[in-house]
């Protein structure tokens, strides 16, 4: 499949998806959501997906005025349809995704970016990249599901703080928060963000699947609830090839080779 706003690469188990509208910063038009979704719905035989920016930012927001529209036209409705009928199918879409995801982030990641950016499920950004939540400023809500995103991984007082003052968060800050994974070097950003990508493709695929569905279940699950799906979880990865593989590698004292079955 071709794309007009993304650059999509295989490499192995690995699928690298680059937002690829750099001279605006990669603001993202519905039609870059879009593509995104239609990029992961064709993961096939990829057990990672590396996700970035290309030039100077990872995404700097929506862009409902892509396609020639008045800024105010598109905020009275565009908004609220381009949230239900892109915006939000994409976010969702990569947080369900049996697959570990990782977001690589290099200058600013606002409004639906900092959404995409927070979805992963490592977050690494370049100690000169910032993440923003600015729609104050425009006397608009957050959405994309950074409210969501937001208040599990830092809490109500920094999640209010990011939105109501509407604060650029650097890297480093953003690390200290626990707000993402890691805070690096810029020009160390790809490189760290490859390896660790690299890393989880060739891991147990299943697992990480099942690992991702009781987080989430976790985070608003009560404990018998988790408790269930752990036992459930660890029969269907016990069975697997992968749980073979790794038990017979620490009994042989090797490093294991998962294939993701």
């Amino acid at each position: 499949m071709s794309y007009e706003t993304i650059q999509v690469e295989r490499d192995g188990p690995l699928l690298t998806i680059t937002l690829n509208r750099p001279d605006r910063l990669n603001a993202m038009p519905p039609a870059m959501a879009d593509e995104i979704g239609a990029a992961l719905y064709d993961l096939g035989d990829a057990r990672a997906v590396l996700i970035t920016g290309a030039g100077k930012g990872f995404c700097s927001g929506a862009d409902l005025s892509a396609r020639g529209e008045a800024s105010a036209l598109a905020l009275k409705g565009g908004s609220h349809r381009a949230l239900q009928n892109h915006y939000n199918p994409m976010v969702s879409h990569v947080l369900r995704l049996p697959v570990p995801v990782i977001c690589a982030v290099n200058g600013p990641a606002a409004g639906v970016g900092c959404s995409l950016a927070l979805a992963g499920d490592f977050t690494i950004a370049g100690k000169s990249a910032y993440f923003l939540q600015a729609f104050v400023n425009i006397g608009l809500v957050p959405d994309g599901g950074s409210t969501w995103l937001l208040a599990r991984a830092i809490g109500r007082a920094n999640a209010t703080r990011m939105m109501m003052l509407g604060e650029k968060i650097g890297a480093e800050q953003a690390e200290a928060w626990g707000l993402i994974y890691k805070a690096c070097d810029d020009d160390a950003l790809m490189d760290e963000a490859r390896a660790l990508s690299l890393k989880l493709a060739n891991g147990p695929t299943l697992a990480y699947a099942t690992m991702k569905k009781n987080i989430a279940l976790a985070l608003d699950g009560a404990l018998p609830e988790v408790l269930v799906a752990e036992a459930e979880g660890q029969r269907i990865a016990g069975a697997s090839e992968d749980a073979m593989e790794g038990g017979m590698a620490f009994l042989q004292k090797r490093k294991a080779e998962f294939k993701g079955k």
